[in-house]
């Protein structure tokens, strides 16, 4: 009864030192430093709090087993400790049945637990709108980016980063680099393609990439809720020029976005951009025509 009482007065300031220092935690804190929070701030995207649960409930769980791991290795050493005046060594054990058994199940419960967490959230964010409210069509291509806005068919082409010969060392003419326009509050589609080689988009504030592969089409379903501008890069390396294959993804109100939409088409830029051009028809062995063809 007596280490009762003792276990539970020891318990009362451990949860109340807990609680205090939860309560100071900020937003980025809260959400295991991962991008895309603010104070104040709605997240980015309707999976972004999917994303960012797993991933720090994932840490505290690690947290914890580390803390018992270590704290029973210390025990350990300090209780079996060799005293002054002892030689020899001590009593050795064959093995301990319940203790081999509990590192036995509780791994596997650890290992479960993550694969079912896993798998419930991955099956969620990766589940396709049956109506979406827009369709848009990204294409990788070394090294920029194609945007095929499919429900209001129109479109832009992009080109990689151009270096700021007026800005600081390394900096990029921001103007230049492709962007892509979302309306806020919309269910969206966007269908991955790659022209050429494997790329791979990466919104890095949605906290979500997917590969873009030749041949293959892979699908990102996505609201996103909050009005911002937000940098995406591809995050497969592709080639020489890789790093400059940047984009912004721009979340405006849908009053902005129908306008943006008037201006494509005013530009021309009615329509879609192809994806029939496959670099592999170049490749010997193909039907690709020959110079003598040619002539």
């Amino acid at each position: 009864m007596l280490k009762n009482r003792r276990l539970r007065w020891a318990v009362i300031p451990v949860a109340a030192t807990l609680a205090i220092v939860l309560a100071g935690c900020t937003q980025a804190q809260l959400n295991g430093y991962l991008p895309g929070f603010e104070e104040g701030e709605s997240p980015v995207t309707n999976n972004t709090e999917r994303v960012s649960g797993l991933w720090t409930t994932s840490w505290i769980v690690l947290l914890i087993v580390g803390l018992i791991t270590w704290g029973l290795t210390i025990w350990s050493v300090v209780v079996y400790r060799r005293r002054k005046g002892q030689t020899g060594l001590p009593v050795q054990l064959r093995y301990n049945m319940p203790i081999e058994i509990f590192y036995t199940i509780v791994p596997l419960i650890l290992v479960l637990g993550f694969f079912a967490f896993t798998a419930r959230d991955q099956n969620a964010i990766e589940a396709r709108f049956e109506e979406p409210d827009l369709q848009i069509e990204v294409i990788g291509k070394q090294w920029a980016w194609d945007f095929n806005y499919v429900t209001d068919d129109v479109f832009t082409q992009g080109i990689q980063g151009q270096p700021d010969l007026d800005g600081e060392r390394g900096a990029l003419v921001e103007s230049e680099i492709p962007t892509l326009v979302l309306p806020v509050g919309k269910k969206i589609e966007i269908a991955l393609e790659a022209r050429d080689v494997i790329h791979s988009f990466w919104v890095i504030d949605f906290l979500y990439k997917k590969d873009m592969i030749p041949g293959k089409t892979n699908y990102m379903s996505v609201v996103p809720e909050r009005v911002g501008t937000y940098a995406g890069k591809c995050a497969e390396l592709c080639g020489e020029y890789h790093s400059l294959m940047l984009f912004n993804v721009e979340v405006v109100s849908e009053a902005d976005y129908e306008a943006y939409v008037d201006s494509l088409r005013a530009a021309g830029n009615d329509g879609q951009v192809s994806n029939e051009y496959d670099r592999n028809s170049n490749q010997p062995g193909t039907d690709a025509p020959t110079a003598e063809e040619g002539n």
